[in-house]
């Protein structure tokens, strides 16, 4: 059942009411001490609009148009305040399985050897995780030299699928495959994540690392419960990994050629008490990965926990004051005199005093 309720969520808005007697006070003091201005021993009160160019507000306009803002200046804080009344009883969801997914995106992942590159094949496979996914949330990091935070773990994870397109080797300026710092990312959002829920990575990449103590890390994070699967992409035959004009060449001169190294691929999984698969077309591969990243220690439920939902009407007083503000914009703008009818009324002044 729906509960009722009128109630602010954030009342300390109404602090700026205080303001509107400090204004009535500095409109007060400004309007008499204009009256003792120099300007008035000059000529009577009803010849200064002539000397000055502009009228004199009477009292009454002048407390008319103060009322007038005091009531737009109510009307915002109102808004700001949060009015809020009805609201509704949500039963809370617990996730227990999150996801992060760690994708390879450095120059050796344009190579062909894999149609139509491995790179294409590596969004493919992310792609089947998250069409064939219900009970992960998932999470995507690329990284080549460095890591680039494509989106945490969330539940809308369809929403990653309009981010694939874009993912490309051209988003990384520096050459290299540095899986180091993509765990160390990765190892962070996972952190940040409840201690009850489970939580693993799964690496898509070629296996071209060169990096010192990578099975040692790998090992103390699945220690720290976060295993880690992985993908393999490529052909243990290899490419020529490709470059702005044709193959990439190392500094003998000789294209720079690429293979699929399973075995430091097979190495990490094992180290990370995960599961090694090649990526292919089939489904098995991710059927195998989202199987096993299931098998969390607290599995996802709808608890007893539940939440109250209010729903919020600021859009009423903010309503009301574009209402009231429309007729002030018209004012302002005011309908324009054409420049034509300016031009032939001057010459007609002129004719007229010639």
């Amino acid at each position: 059942m729906p509960e009722t309720g009128f109630h602010f969520s954030q009342p300390q808005w109404f602090l700026g009411l205080f303001a509107l007697p400090l204004v009535a006070l500095w409109l007060w003091r400004s309007t008499a001490k204009a009256a003792r201005g120099p300007i008035h021993r000059y000529a009577d009160a009803h010849l200064l609009p002539h000397l000055s160019g502009v009228r004199e507000l009477k009292r009454t306009e002048r407390w008319g148009q103060f009322l007038s803002w005091s009531l737009l200046w109510l009307l915002l804080l109102t808004a700001m305040a949060g009015p809020r009344w009805d609201s509704a009883s949500v039963q809370l969801f617990h996730p227990g399985d999150n996801l992060l997914i760690l994708l390879d995106i450095s120059r050796s992942m344009d190579a062909t050897d894999t149609a139509p590159s491995r790179l294409g094949r590596a969004r493919q496979e992310v792609q089947d995780l998250i069409l064939q996914n219900r009970e992960l949330r998932l999470g995507l990091i690329a990284f080549a030299s460095v890591p680039h935070v494509i989106s945490p773990v969330t539940e809308d994870s369809r929403a990653l699928l309009l981010t694939l397109p874009a993912l490309s080797t051209g988003l990384t300026q520096l050459p290299g495959s540095r899986l180091q710092g993509a765990l160390d990312r990765a190892e962070q959002l996972l952190n940040a994540l409840p201690k009850d829920s489970a939580k693993a990575m799964l690496l898509i990449s070629d296996g071209d690392f060169d990096e010192p103590g990578l099975e040692d890390r790998v090992r103390t994070l699945a220690e720290r419960g976060l295993p880690l699967h992985v993908l393999g992409v490529g052909t243990v035959e290899g490419a020529d990994v490709p470059g702005d004009r044709g193959p990439l060449l190392a500094a003998n001169g000789k294209p720079v050629r690429t293979r699929l190294d399973e075995d430091q691929l097979e190495a990490l999984a094992a180290a990370g008490s995960g599961l090694y698969r090649l990526a292919d077309y089939r489904d098995e591969d991710t059927r195998a990965i989202l199987e096993v990243a299931a098998q969390s220690r607290l599995p996802a439920e709808i608890s007893n926990d539940r939440t109250r939902v209010w729903h919020e009407r600021f859009y009423i007083p903010v309503a009301l004051l574009l209402l009231l503000l429309l007729p002030r914009f018209r004012d302002w703008l005011g309908p324009k005199r054409p420049a034509s009818q300016d031009n032939a009324g001057s010459s007609q002044g002129g004719e007229r005093s010639a």
